[in-house]
């Protein structure tokens, strides 16, 4: 029962202390493993799993390697699905609950889940100070976040500012690019007409023309304020049959004219201006009076639409940047809520999505819609907590600026700076931090960390005074973030304090908290650096391949932005967990698995297995077929080492020792055993170095099963059954299984950590504790043979023909089992010297009763390997009868009149 003895292991570690003791190394030579901090809500996912025991693989062995290598495991514990889970809980309780007593639920909500989540990790076999961990709601890392803000504050990199941000109108927060996540919506397609009413003096352009656009979002027509074209791109203008004249990118003209309705002939082109050339016409606005100009940009393209963009610099980052450029009005009649305000009194009061049907029959009414709408299924930003669509929408908020201190271009150094596990992680982080608009760090909520700034209400100035920054530090790190809603500003400013500017002592608190990306982004200062158990920058980060533009990105501007470097050395990711069809685990679908469920089938050996079975690079599938395949190959692993360990009795395991054994007592296949063992140390060494688990998991169960257990295990079972059990032969036969099964022991800990353990527990002879207190095994050039393993390698081609024969012979019902045989090999010149030399062994070596070598022309009845040539193998009856002993057939049998049923080679070692 796996399960049930992964318990009893797991109280052996804790009990025994291991993981502190596999600390005890020489910390000049430490491995650094940075821990991200999984969120503290709700039960572990398949997800958590594959990364904690990635990460567990790791540090396991680069501790078995030497290396100081501690797991200090993190929580993210402040945000916004916290606080909705708090808010659920209290209901209609929750407009009376104060904001100290709902943060006060939120901490033990987020406690309860550490706890679980903990004991969680713990039953995977995760190495860790789990009695230790770091937890972002804890004083003092509350205190490293405000101390780092405000070094980012005293840099001049922080901002508040009204601009267009990703809005969640169901938290009713602001998002960053990190919390938004895409997914497909359905929405209206539209092209509408805006009327030309002053040509600008521009040839040939009249007033009572049209510029066209197109857009999903038709609830963002009422804050439009400029038309924007390309100001290298030709525009022309189409006639249609209908007599309108429309302006059009050129190269857009037939796609535009047959989405919206007309046929080849039912419109003709005439003209070409560049967008240069049609800057500040001015345009009336479809219904609202209001003067609509064209303006020019670079950032509009021809890949879909009209080539002209309707411009919201209230709703777009790129209608505000260039509005910024023209001086246009951030103009957003959207609330908080994500609905129409009073200033578009048609549709006050209705939410925007909801409001895009009724904006399209106005604008229908009015003629200026060309063509019918459509609906269009696209990528769009979704809340990634909600998963609702959110708007952007241009709000006050803070910002870090992604210019100022060059932050920007540092940070991009510092990834090309950083090696990136697989290569196109750089390619990715680099061109999300090229492209990324300033850092969007406030939020509307009340579970965070607040963002602690104080401005004066005489003269509006933000307090920037040291020593006030200095007094909020120490109340934050001494009573919790919930000191900055507890207590005055009088009381968390130093006595007597008045405004440097104006003198005031009037001061106003910021209400708005601080984005969690950012408390989970300093946990290089709150813990690398301040964790005596830890250093930074850290070796290494590995996380989910989303994390790109989450944690990875958050850790390298907040590290860039104050120290100047990135808080890592190499970052590692993996893919994501899909079912076994390749798609995304859902509860409506019905095709999640938890690890819960895995581990109490299973047991979490499986689990582990399942992480080093495949690239982890690429997303990783699972299903119970997959599972059961899984619970196949570890049994075949399992029985392998169990057949191993099961021979080891009466073994002088002191004599043990690789360094011990005469070479000259191994035979040829011995060596070879032995060789090929130092073949694969070599292989999992390099493989673990290079993260590469799934090629450990192939080598070691290409190993057991295909050069153990179907070769040298099957062939030496004559030897451990049958010989003296003082012989050379059988002792020899030991002592290469101890050193084969204590080295693959060490091999797979990493990874198959219970069985690892569990085997060593059982190995004789002296050893350490653990087998994680154990070194990892390094290849022994002494016993490398790579002309021995060429050389078996033709030998075990022979051996499967030798195979295919008997088994045509066993189908045919001329034998029963291969011991009932004897077979003649023809051979050509070459197999034959090398068999010649080997021939007394032949017998062991086929599992048959005798063979015979020969180098003239086969019979015709002999069989013909179709897959290496000059072999043929006759199979014939072995003479004599079967020892019932060893089983062979042999002529001695009966010899022997007080044992007739014995071989002679079994009477000689029973009267021994």
């Amino acid at each position: 029962n796996l399960a049930k003895k992964e318990v009893e292991l797991l109280e052996f570690w804790k009990e025994n202390n291991i993981y502190p003791k596999m600390l005890k190394k020489d910390r000049s030579k430490s491995y650094i493993l940075h821990d991200g901090p999984p969120y503290a809500n709700g039960h572990l996912h398949l997800g958590h799993a594959l990364n904690k025991i990635l990460k567990d693989m790791i540090i396991k062995y680069k501790a078995m390697k030497g290396h100081y290598a501690p797991f200090v495991p993190g929580w993210d514990c402040h945000g916004l699905p916290i606080e909705h889970q708090v808010d659920k809980k209290l209901g209609n309780k929750k407009r009376d609950t104060s904001i100290i007593e709902k943060r006060k639920l939120c901490r033990e909500y987020a406690k309860g889940f550490v706890d679980i989540q903990r004991d969680e990790f713990r039953r995977l076999g995760v190495f860790g100070d789990w009695e230790k961990p770091y937890i972002t709601m804890d004083y003092a890392y509350e205190g490293t976040i405000v101390k780092e803000f405000n070094r980012f504050v005293e840099n001049d990199m922080v901002y508040k500012g009204k601009k267009p941000v990703h809005w969640c109108p169901t938290c009713v927060t602001a998002l960053a690019e990190a919390e938004v996540e895409y997914a497909d919506k359905e929405s209206p397609s539209i092209y509408v007409k805006f009327k030309i009413e002053d040509p600008n003096g521009v040839n040939d352009i009249e007033k009572g023309m049209f510029f066209v656009i197109w857009t999903t979002t038709p609830w963002t027509i009422p804050a439009n304020m400029a038309l924007t074209l390309h100001p290298g791109l030709p525009y022309t203008k189409v006639t249609t049959k209908d007599g309108e004249d429309l302006i059009i990118a050129e190269q857009l003209v037939q796609d535009c004219m047959a989405k919206t309705g007309y046929q080849k002939g039912e419109y003709k082109s005439d003209g070409v201006w560049s967008g240069a050339e049609l800057e500040g016409i001015v345009c009336k606005h479809t219904w609202i009076d209001r003067e609509v100009k064209t303006i020019v940009g670079e950032h509009v393209t021809l890949e879909q639409g009209t080539g002209v963009v309707h411009t919201a610099p209230g709703h777009g980052e790129e209608d505000f940047e260039i509005g910024l450029k023209y001086g246009l009005e951030v103009y957003t009649p959207v609330n908080d809520y994500g609905k129409f305000t009073e200033d578009v009194e048609e549709f006050a009061g209705q939410k925007v999505f909801a409001a895009n049907e009724e904006i399209i029959n106005k604008i229908k009414g009015l003629g200026a819609l060309l063509g019918s709408p459509e609906n269009i299924t696209h990528s769009y930003p979704h809340c990634w907590r909600c998963k609702k669509p959110v708007i952007f929408r241009a709000t006050e908020q803070w910002f870090i600026s992604m210019e100022k201190k060059d932050l920007r271009q540092n940070a991009l150094k510092e990834i090309k700076n950083t090696e990136w596990i697989p290569g196109w992680g750089m390619d990715r982080i680099y061109g999300m931090v090229e492209k990324r608009p300033d850092w969007c760090i406030s939020r509307q909520r009340s579970w965070g960390v607040p963002i602690t700034l104080i401005r004066c209400e005489k003269c509006n100035e933000f307090v920037t005074d040291r020593k006030v920054m200095e007094k909020i530090e120490q109340e934050v790190e001494k009573s919790g973030a919930d000191v900055w809603f507890e207590k005055s500003e009088k009381a968390l400013m130093p006595d007597g304090y008045k405004c440097l500017k104006c003198g005031s002592d009037e001061f106003k608190k910021e209400t708005d908290i601080l984005d969690v990306w950012f408390d989970s982004g300093v946990s290089h200062a709150a813990v690398a650096e301040a964790d005596e158990r830890l250093s930074s920058p850290a070796d290494l980060y590995l996380e989910g391949s989303d994390q790109h533009r989450g944690w990875f990105q958050s850790s390298l501007l907040t590290s860039v932005g104050t120290r100047g470097r990135a808080p890592y050395k190499a970052v590692l990711t993996h893919g994501f967990v899909v079912d076994g069809k390749g798609k995304k685990m859902s509860k409506s679908i019905g095709n999640v698995i938890s690890p819960q469920e895995i581990t109490t089938k299973y047991g979490s050996e499986i689990l582990r297995l399942w992480c080093s079975s495949a690239d982890y690079r690429d997303d990783m599938k699972i299903s119970n077929e997959i599972l059961a395949r899984l619970v196949e190959a570890y049994r075949k692993i399992r029985n392998t080492s169990r057949f191993m360990l099961g021979n080891m009795n009466a073994l002088d395991s002191a004599a043990a020792d690789l360094n011990t054994i005469n070479k000259d007592d191994l035979l040829e296949i011995d060596r070879l055993a032995l060789s090929m063992l130092q073949s694969l140390v070599k292989k999992v060494s390099n493989s673990y170095e290079t993260f590469a688990f799934y090629e450990v998991y192939h080598a070691i169960y290409q190993f057991c099963i295909i050069d153990m257990s179907s070769f040298y295990l099957d062939i030496l079972k004559d030897r451990l059954y049958t010989f003296d059990t003082d012989s050379k032969e059988r002792k020899a036969a030991q002592f290469v299984l101890y050193n084969i099964l204590k080295t693959l022991t060490k091999l797979i800990a990493p990874i198959l950590s219970f069985t690892a353990e569990e085997i060593w527990q059982y190995l004789p002879g002296e050893k350490e504790e653990s087998v994680f207190l154990s070194d990892f095994p390094e290849a022994d050039e002494a016993f490398v043979d790579t002309e021995l393993e060429k050389k078996w390698a033709r030998l075990s081609d022979i051996r499967d023909e030798v195979n295919k024969a008997l088994e045509i012979k066993r189908q045919e019902k001329f034998i029963g089992n291969a011991l009932e045989a004897k077979i003649r090999l023809y051979l050509g010149a070459a197999d034959f010297e090398v068999l010649q030399k080997q021939k007394d062994f032949l017998p062991a070596l086929f599992i048959v009763s005798s063979v015979e070598i020969d180098k003239a022309e086969a019979p015709t009845d002999a069989y013909r390997s179709p897959e290496i040539g000059n072999v043929a193998v006759l199979v014939e009856k072995a003479d004599g009868s079967k020892c019932q002993r060893c089983w062979n057939l042999a002529t001695s049998v009966g010899d022997f009149d007080d044992h007739p049923e014995l071989c002679e080679r079994c009477y000689t070692v029973l009267n021994k």
